[in-house]
This record gives C-alpha cells, structure tokens and sequence, in this order.
C-alpha cells in the first residue's frame, strides 16, 4: 500500500469555460497562469510548495466576471494571483482574459475561495 502525501500546500488554476478554445490553448493559459501566481507568491509559500512536490489543480470558472471576483476575493485574503490575457496570435482577440492563477498558498485557504468550482 502507498502512503499519500498530504499536502498543506497547492496552486488552483482557473480557466474560462464560457470561451471556445481548443484543448492546447487551454494548457498554454493555465500554465501562463500558473508560472505568474508562483512569480508573485511568498518565499514561504513557494519554498513549501515546491518541497511539497508542486500540487495544482484546475479548476473552470463559468465567466468573466466571475473570474474577476475570486481573483478580488483572493486578493484580499492575501493569496498571489496572476491574471492572464492573451496576446491574440491565434484563437482569441487581444486581450481576452483566459485564465487565473493562485497561490501557492495554504490550501484550506485557496478552498475557501474556490470550493465551489468544478474541475477541468
């Protein structure tokens, strides 16, 4: 039997479900998102996340709008966001917001803001 690893730390990656685009476009964004959020978070957060062994989970957000809110949400529960808006080359006009990340931060904190979300 395999022990699983509890993990006190991850990242939630936020996707768009009202845009059509394709499956790797999707993939670009949440890794965009998740480089930007790691970029931004605390030397804690980023050192035990990585000790860790990177736990993310992908999450789809229904709109825009609701994009934007969990990002102020989390802002103020101080968890690092990176708000990711395409350069436009192929599937999307310049500047469509796709996607957010968050954290590494504490996961209970990061499910208070997404709990509700349904995965990828």
């Amino acid at each position: 039997m395999v022990a699983e690893t509890e993990f006190r730390y991850k990242q939630c990656l936020l996707i768009r479900a009202d845009l059509k685009i394709s499956c790797g476009k999707r993939c670009a964004q949440v890794a965009h998102a998740a480089i930007g959020a790691y970029e931004h978070a605390g030397k804690e957060e980023r050192r035990a996340w990585l000790a860790e062994g990177q736990k993310k989970v992908v999450l789809k957000v229904p709109s825009l709008a609701a994009l934007y809110e969990l990002k102020v949400i989390a802002e103020t529960q101080g968890i690092s966001t990176s708000l990711i808006m395409d350069a436009g080359l192929t599937e999307v006009p310049p500047g469509t917001v796709t996607a957010l990340g968050l954290g590494p931060a504490r996961s209970e904190a990061l499910d208070r803001v997404t709990g509700d979300l349904p995965l990828l």
